[in-house]
């Protein structure tokens, strides 16, 4: 079991070092030029060799395989560098935006696996309803984070003025943000977990324990869906961290502060340093999450905890 855990380590370590050399060459070879911007502003009276002289406080003079390399360093030891445009290291951004973020996407993750319960059509012995819930999901996989979180505001704000979207309270600022991240992640959610479910249940223990006499609730819960959750857990670890990405839009379109606000001005500004911390942040814990998903698998099915055994 260590080596196997070893292995899967490497591997996260390995996409983490790829994620970073990736979005380094892609990042520094857009055009532009962020110091530039800033310092060659005309209210700011610089002259060209005190602009010079703040490129190199800032690494820009030396070449590319110079600042990637110094780049890597200073992730490897935990420094992510300086915002050019806040004039402050990009951790103390990410420590004021990241967890409104995680607030976010966690709740939004929260609702959705409400909803993908929900949408379990086994439930119910109403032919009617079983198709209408089974056709859900299919139609709300379909729609794009950005046009249902502006579909909601004109409804819910706009039109039936039930949630402000200016100057909310605490919460009420989180109710269509977390509907909006959750109706499209619990749809492929609830779509494996139903062709999962459809699947165990022509298993021989469920018809053992049907024979039995257990009732049709216990054998759906006790039998059925631990043995169903097996690749609902891998999907989830998927959707997890994809629902950052979704934050980030999500805080875009409803004003929210956050990561998605500092990606918005990153952007803009072309802050090389803080887009690059915010892409190895979402790669490690997209990495983090499904390494978790693989420890927790041999815990649910002793199959596959023998196999890993074995197989190490």
């Amino acid at each position: 079991m260590s080596r196997y855990l070893a292995r899967r380590i490497g591997q996260a370590l390995l996409v983490l070092w790829a994620t970073f050399s990736l979005s380094f060459i892609l990042l520094q070879v857009l055009p532009g030029d962020a110091i530039l911007i800033k310092f060659q502003n005309p209210d700011m009276g610089l002259s060209p060799a005190q602009i010079a002289d703040m490129r190199a406080a800032y690494g820009a003079d030396v070449s590319l395989w110079q600042q990637y390399l110094h780049a890597l360093g200073n992730v490897l030891r935990g420094d992510l560098g300086y915002s050019i445009q806040a004039g402050v290291p990009v951790t103390e951004l990410l420590a004021t935006n990241l967890p409104a973020t995680l607030q976010l996407a966690l709740l939004g993750f929260s609702l959705a696996l409400i909803l993908a319960l929900a949408f379990i059509s086994n439930l119910t012995r109403f032919g009617w309803l079983r198709s209408l819930l089974q056709s859900l999901p299919s139609l709300f996989v379909s729609v794009p984070t950005f046009w249902l979180g502006i579909v909601l505001i004109q409804l819910f704000s706009f039109r039936l003025k039930l949630i402000p979207v200016i100057n909310p309270g605490e919460w009420e600022g989180l109710i269509l943000p977390i509907v909006t991240l959750a109706i499209p992640i619990s749809a492929p959610l609830a779509q494996i977990l139903i062709r999962s479910i459809d699947q165990v249940q022509t298993q021989p223990f469920v018809a053992v324990a049907r024979a039995k006499g257990a009732s049709r609730s216990r054998v759906l819960w006790r039998h059925v869906a631990r043995n169903a959750m097996l690749p609902v857990l891998t999907i989830a670890g998927i959707l997890l961290g994809e629902l950052i990405a979704g934050a980030l839009i999500t805080e875009t379109v409803f004003g929210r502060s956050g990561l998605g606000q500092l990606t918005l001005q990153a952007v803009l500004n072309q802050d090389v340093a803080v887009l690059q911390a915010i892409v190895v942040i979402s790669a490690a814990a997209f990495v983090t999450l499904n390494l978790l998903v693989d420890l927790l698998f041999p815990l649910l099915d002793p199959r596959l905890k023998t196999h890993t055994g074995a197989a190490v």
